[in-house]
C-alpha cells in the first residue's frame, strides 16, 4: 500500500494533476416542476459470500446499521444458505449443512445453522434475497475432474463439486420445498411473501459445472418447490453474470426464452419468472502507479442486459435486480492481492457508487425497463486487519466512507426530477470511454412533498489529485408559497465522514487504543459539511455555492 501511495505521488509530480476543464467553474441546475420518474430505493440491496458473518460480532452490528440507513426495507442476498459443512466462514465460503442422505438414501434436513443466520436478519429488521445454493455434498452429482468438495481461498473456489449439479433433480426440488416450508413455518407466510428466490449464482461461469440446460431443469425444479410450499413466493433468476461477453448474452437470452416458451421440467406447466437477474460490474486498473477505475464496463454490462430484457414485450416490466452490483468481482481479493483494490478505503469508492446510481437510472429510462436493485456485493470480514482493502462497508465494526452514500441515498424519496450540469460527461461517453478525460461534475435529485434532495459528485476514473470543482447550484421549482427552506449539507471527502484518513492521520493503528477507535467509529459516521441553515426563496428559486473535491460526494437535503 505504501509502494502504490509512493508511487502515486511521484507520478502526480511528475505529470501534474488529473485532466480538468479549462474552468473549475460548474453550474448545475434542477428543477423540481420536472419529474423524470420514480425514484425506485435501488440501493437499499447489498450482499456477501460469507453467509456464516451473518452471525458474528461485526455482521451483527453492520446487519443493524444496514436496516438504519434506509426508510425502506433493506435486502440481504449471500452464497452458501445450502452448502455443507461446519458452519465456519472461511473467505468465499459458509456453510449450513442443512441437507445429508442417510444409510438407507433417504435425505435428513437439519435447520439449526440456517435458523441462526435467518434469525439475525429478523433481528435486524433486513429482508433476505434467499439465494438457493450451493449443492449439498450428498446430492452433489459427479463432475469428472472435480475431486474435492470445498476448494479453500485462494485458490478457485467454485472448483470445488459444491457448485456441481444435483444428482437427482426431484430430491434438489424436495430439498427446495423443505427449506421454503421451514421458512413459512418459522417466520410467517406475510414476511416470507416478501422476500425474493433467486437460484443458484452465475451460472453461466465456474459456479456450475453442468451445462445451460441443465441450469435450466434445475431453475424450474427449484421454483416448482418454491412454489409447492408457498404458491405466491417471488421466484426468479438466472443470476448470470454481466452480459457483455457473448456467452453471458447468451445464457440470459435464452434463460428468458426457456421461461417463456417452454414447459417445466418439474410439472408440465408454464414456468414462473417474477423477476430478472444479473451481475454486472466494473474493472479498475492500476496505471502509471495510480489506480483508474472501471466505471463504463459496469455500465455496458447493466445495458447491454436491460436491452435483452427489453427484447421481450412479456418481460420488460418485470423487476431487474442487478444481484451484485460493483466495481469488480471479488470481494475477498484485497488490495495486498490486487493493489488497483485500494480504491475501496477512501471516498473514491462512494464517489463511483454516487455516479453509477444516477447512470443506471439513466439507462434504465432508455430501454424502459423496471429496474428494482442495484444489489451491492461488500459487508465486512471477521478478523481481517483494518483497512487491509477487501470490499467492505467496514471493517472491524468501523464504518468505511462508502457506507455513507448509501445513508445519501436514504434521504432521496418521491418523484426524480430534471437536472443538468455544464461538467456533466455524457452517459454514451462514459459508456464508450469512462471518464477518462474531464471529470464528471453532475447531480441525482428528488422532490418529495414537503423537501426535496439532491446529490452531487466530482467523479474521475483516476485517482489523481486534482483542482475542486466551484459549484454554483440553482433549485427551481419549489412550490408557491414557500418563503424559506432548511438546508442540511452533508459531505464524503477527504476530510469529512472519512475513517479511513482519521486512522492514517493516527499512524495507521492495527491495535487502535479504545479512545482511537471510538474516534475511528464517529469518523465513520455521514458527517454534516456546515450547520443548517435556512434559505431564503425568491420566485421558487435558491442557489447554492460550494467548493466540491475532486472524488468528493455532496447530499443537500432541503425542506420546507
Amino acid at each position: 500500500m505504501r509502494k502504490l501511495a509512493i508511487t502515486l505521488i511521484c507520478t502526480a509530480l511528475m505529470q501534474g494533476v488529473a485532466q480538468t476543464p479549462a474552468s473549475n467553474s460548474v453550474s448545475i441546475q434542477v428543477d423540481l416542476a420536472k419529474p423524470q420518474g420514480p425514484f425506485k430505493p435501488i440501493y437499499s440491496w447489498f450482499g456477501y459470500d460469507e453467509s456464516n458473518y451473518t452471525t458474528m460480532k461485526y455482521g451483527k452490528q453492520l446487519l443493524r446499521e444496514l436496516h438504519d440507513l434506509s426508510p425502506v426495507p433493506v435486502y440481504i442476498r449471500a452464497h452458501h444458505l445450502l452448502t455443507s459443512g461446519n458452519g465456519e466462514p472461511e473467505l468465499k465460503w459458509s456453510s449450513s449443512n442443512i441437507f445429508k442422505v442417510d444409510a438407507n438414501g433417504k435425505p435428513v434436513y437439519d435447520f439449526t445453522i440456517t435458523d441462526q443466520t435467518f434469525d439475525e436478519f429478523q433481528k435486524a429488521g433486513v429482508r433476505p434475497m434467499v439465494e438457493l445454493g450451493f449443492m449439498p455434498k450428498d446430492l452433489a452429482a459427479t463432475v469428472p475432474g472435480v475431486d474435492a468438495y470445498q476448494v479453500h481461498y485462494p485458490a478457485n473456489t467454485t472448483s470445488g463439486a459444491s457448485n456441481n449439479p444435483p444428482k437427482d433433480y426431484a430430491m434438489w426440488g424436495e430439498l427446495v420445498r423443505r427449506y421454503t416450508e421451514h421458512l413459512v413455518e418459522r417466520y410467517g407466510k406475510a414476511e416470507i411473501s416478501t422476500w425474493y428466490f433467486e437460484v443458484w449464482n452465475e451460472p453461466d461461469i465456474s459456479y456450475w459445472h453442468g451445462t445451460q440446460s441443465e441450469y435450466f431443469k434445475l431453475y424450474d425444479y427449484a421454483v416448482d418447490g418454491v412454489r409447492a410450499a408457498l404458491p405466491n413466493a417471488i421466484v426468479g433468476g438466472p443470476a448470470t453474470t454481466g452480459p457483455t461477453s457473448e456467452k453471458a448474452a447468451g445464457f440470459l437470452d435464452n434463460f428468458l426464452k426457456h421461461c417463456l416458451n417452454d414447459k417445466s421440467a418439474a410439472n408440465g406447466k408454464p414456468i414462473p419468472l417474477d423477476f430478472i437477474s444479473f451481475h454486472p460490474k466494473g474493472r479498475p486498473t492500476v496505471v502509471d502507479g495510480h489506480v483508474r477505475m472501471g466505471l463504463s464496463n459496469e455500465l455496458k454490462a447493466s445495458d447491454a442486459g436491460f436491452r435483452i430484457v427489453a427484447k421481450y414485450p412479456t418481460y420488460i416490466h418485470l423487476p431487474v435486480i442487478l444481484s451484485e452490483a460493483d466495481p469488480e468481482g471479488c470481494a475477498a481479493c484485497s488490495m495486498k492481492v490486487n493493489p488497483a483494490n485500494a480504491y475501496r478505503n477512501g471516498p473514491l469508492y462512494a464517489t463511483y457508487t454516487a455516479a453509477a446510481i444516477k447512470a443506471l437510472f439513466d439507462l434504465q429510462d432508455k430501454s424502459n425497463v423496471n429496474l428494482l436493485a442495484m444489489l451491492s456485493w461488500s459487508f465486512e470480514f471477521e478478523g481481517k486487519e483494518y483497512f487491509e482493502g477487501f470490499r467492505t462497508l467496514a471493517t472491524n465494526g468501523v464504518d468505511k466512507p462508502v457506507l455513507s452514500v448509501f445513508r445519501m441515498a436514504g434521504m432521496m424519496s418521491g418523484e426524480r426530477v430534471l437536472t443538468s450540469s455544464t461538467g456533466q460527461v455524457p452517459l454514451d461517453d462514459i459508456l464508450t470511454m469512462g471518464v477518462t478525460h474531464a471529470p464528471d461534475v453532475d447531480a441525482l435529485a428528488t422532490k418529495a412533498e414537503h423537501g426535496a434532495s439532491v446529490m452531487l459528485w466530482n467523479y474521475h476514473d483516476d485517482d489523481l489529485p486534482a483542482p475542486a470543482a466551484e459549484v454554483q447550484m440553482t433549485v427551481t421549482g419549489i412550490p408557491p408559497g414557500v418563503k424559506k427552506v432548511l438546508l442540511e449539507h452533508y459531505r464524503i471527502d477527504g476530510t469529512h465522514s472519512n475513517s479511513y484518513s482519521v486512522w492514517k492521520s493516527m499512524g495507521s493503528p492495527q491495535t487502535p487504543t479504545p479512545e482511537q477507535y471510538a474516534q475511528l467509529k464517529e469518523a465513520g459516521q455521514l458527517e454534516l459539511l456546515n450547520s443548517p441553515q435556512w434559505l431564503e426563496v425568491s420566485a421558487g428559486k435558491v442557489t447554492i455555492s460550494t467548493d466540491l473535491p475532486r472524488q468528493a460526494t455532496s447530499m443537500m437535503r432541503f425542506t420546507w
